[in-house]
């Protein structure tokens, strides 16, 4: 991604013309808690006193969700994210600074720093009917959860690093690391809440 700005303030910038579109743009760190924590429930609820789903299935369908979201977070953010269109197609500059370029430009923007509901929830959806073809019949709600936890920490992990100091441990190491996505080359480090697939894929940066 070519850096054209950074803002190291909590400045925001106007995206859309239109108010109505300027607002789904935005939205608190917290809202996906209160979208996607029912989610969770109600699936494990399915699981469980539906689908009759022992708790030793659940575990490994619920580790197996967690496990693939975060390949699809480096995917998504490596591939779709970070996709760099021609620059003769301007419609699709505009959708890809939409997407995510405004994030590099203003990094600290508290209001898009997580997945607005009107893109994740058409995600998860998709997700969601994806992968109710694929799995066995009811696995959906043991895997499904798994999934969403991932993309929740994901989420709000994403805000805290670039909102709070960690002064030690694991979420230290792993601020450092998106923060050289940032401020050091917006190339490599596209694992967000793990490193681990820019490890296995070799896009991550060199210890000095």
């Amino acid at each position: 991604m070519k850096k054209n700005y950074v803002s190291n303030s909590q400045e925001s910038v106007r995206m859309f013309k239109s108010d109505f579109f300027e607002g789904l743009s935005k939205v608190h760190y917290t809202v996906p808690l209160y979208i996607f924590v029912p989610v969770i429930l109600v699936c494990t609820y399915e699981a469980f006193f539906e689908a009759g789903m022992n708790f030793f299935l659940y575990a490994g369908l619920f580790l197996g969700g967690l496990f693939v979201w975060t390949i699809v977070e480096y995917i998504m953010h490596r591939f779709v994210f970070h996709y760099q269109p021609n620059e003769n197609w301007k419609w699709a500059q505009r959708l890809h600074f939409i997407m995510h370029g405004v994030h590099h430009d203003y990094p600290s923007d508290a209001k898009r720093l997580v997945l607005p509901p009107s893109l994740s929830i058409p995600l998860a959806t998709g997700f969601y009917f994806l992968f109710k073809a694929l799995l066995p019949v009811n696995y959906i709600f043991g895997f499904f959860p798994g999934f969403i936890l991932g993309y929740l920490f994901y989420d709000i992990s994403h805000y805290a690093m670039h909102h709070f100091n960690f002064k030690s441990g694991l979420f230290k190491k792993i601020k450092q690391h998106h923060m050289l996505h940032h401020y050091q080359d917006p190339e490599k480090g596209y694992g967000v809440s793990s490193p681990l697939w820019d490890k296995i894929f070799r896009s991550g940066f060199l210890k000095k």
